[in-house]
Order: C-alpha cells, then structure tokens, then sequence
C-alpha cells in the first residue's frame, strides 16, 4: 500500500476526478448539449444490425429500477487520465507502483471504482469495442433480472443505460454508469487504468462494480468476446436467453 502522502502528490485535485457536470463530455440529446463541452452522439440503436437481438431482451421479475432523470448528461469520470493523474511526475515508478497507485486512490470512493489491465490487453479491449460497440449485461435482482445496454464512445469511455429506456428514445436515456480505459501508458508501461462511475440511484453499488468486472472480461476474454461479436455482427445468432442463463450462473458465484 502506497504511503497516502505520495497517493496525494501524484495525484490531480480530486475535483478534477470527480465533478459530474463541469468540463467533461456531454452526451447530445433533444434536450441539449452544453456548447462549452465537446459533444458525443449516442447512435440510434435501430440503426445497428443488434437491434433484432435488442428487440428480444426483456426485463423478468423485479420492477424496473427507479431512474433519477436529469436535464443533460455530462461525462462523469475524466475525459483523460491526466485529469487524474500528474503523468509526468509517475515515469520514473514501476507497472507495479502505478498500479498500486491507482488502486489506493479509488479505495474507499463512494460510486468509484478502479480496475487495472495489461496494456495490450487494454489496447485490446479499445479495438474490440470499436468495432462493436453493443452489448447487453442483465442485472440480477429480487429473483429477476434487468437489462442494461452498454455502448462505446472513441476514443476510451463507455455509457451504460437501461435498456428499455434507450430502446424507447436513445437521446434521452439516462445513463446509470460510465466506464473509461486509459492506455495512455500501454506502451510504456504495459499498463491500463480503467474507471467506472456510477452516476445514478438506479443502480447499486455493487451491481455497478460487477457491470464494469463483466464489461471488460466481454471484451478482453476470447470466449466471451463471441458473444460481443455475434451480437453486433450476426444478432441473428446470439441467444439472448441462454447468454442470460450463463451470466446468471456466473453473476450469483461472484456474490
């Protein structure tokens, strides 16, 4: 564990890391975009070759979660992992004293959480959402389940909705979290710092630090990644029902 002092040194003010609703990226909608801030545009789902598989996923048992609706949307975590760290002033520390760093700054944040990867794996991960930046990751609660619709946003950040509630009007969907990964230091030091942020009541935290766990492991994990890529490539081919039986499985044994 890093000595607090040095956590702190390193580190940019946290109102840098943590403010929701000035200079970060806000989402377009119909209800407006901030024009000091540089916009990103949630596609319309229906124009995505997943929109069959979409069209599919129902909500079972609990109620839908009750969202806090909010007249825009600003990115919650940093755009850039300069906002966080003084990369300058880590050079000279190990893939190993970085990660413990990172680690140390994020324990103990209420709504935050830090994961770390390889570089490559990272890098991977970036590539991979690109290309398909869909999928769906149920949430399972009260003996049901919901379903959340992660979408990538170049060059690093995620959004994750309800699904319902992007299939009803994706401009104006309200996000629960959000989920970034830096590569800034996947040549130099083999290392990838990934954020999440949970941005909104409808979503526990513990539910939302297992989205981020399951997202990543999509997307860096060979097996898990066909499921990603017949989702956005092939729908036709994805199950919807037995991917949300294995994920169950696998979400209840990490409780």
């Amino acid at each position: 564990m890093l000595n607090p002092r040095i956590v702190s040194s390193l580190l940019r003010s946290p109102t840098h890391a943590t403010r929701l609703n000035t200079g970060q990226i806000t989402v377009r909608s119909s209800l407006g975009a901030s024009p000091n801030t540089q916009a990103i545009t949630r596609q319309p789902i229906s124009s995505s070759r997943a929109y069959s598989v979409i069209s599919q996923a129902q909500y079972t048992a609990p109620p839908k979660p009750q969202i806090q609706t909010r007249n825009n949307f600003s990115y919650a975590g940093p755009r850039k992992l300069s906002d966080i760290l003084k990369i300058g002033q880590i050079q000279d520390k190990t893939k190993v004293e970085v990660s413990d760093l990172w680690m140390t700054y994020h324990e103990g944040k209420e709504k935050v959480h830090g994961l770390i990867l390889d570089g490559k794996v990272g890098k991977s991960v970036l590539a991979r959402a690109a290309q398909c930046p869909f999928f769906i990751h149920p949430v399972f609660r009260d003996g049901g389940h919901f379903m959340i619709l992660s979408q990538f946003q170049a060059p690093n950040h995620f959004l994750l909705a309800l699904l319902e509630d992007y299939k009803m009007d994706p401009a104006r969907a309200q996000p629960l979290l959000t989920l970034s990964v830096f590569d800034d230091l996947a040549e130099s030091k083999d290392l990838a710092l990934v954020r999440c942020d949970i941005i909104n009541n409808g979503i526990e935290d513990d539910e939302g630090y297992k989205l981020a766990k399951c997202l990543i492991s999509d997307y860096s994990e060979e097996e898990l990644f066909t499921n990603v890529h017949l989702f956005n490539k092939v729908p036709d081919k994805f199950d919807v029902d037995a991917f949300v039986s294995e994920r169950e499985s696998s979400w209840k044994a990490d409780a």
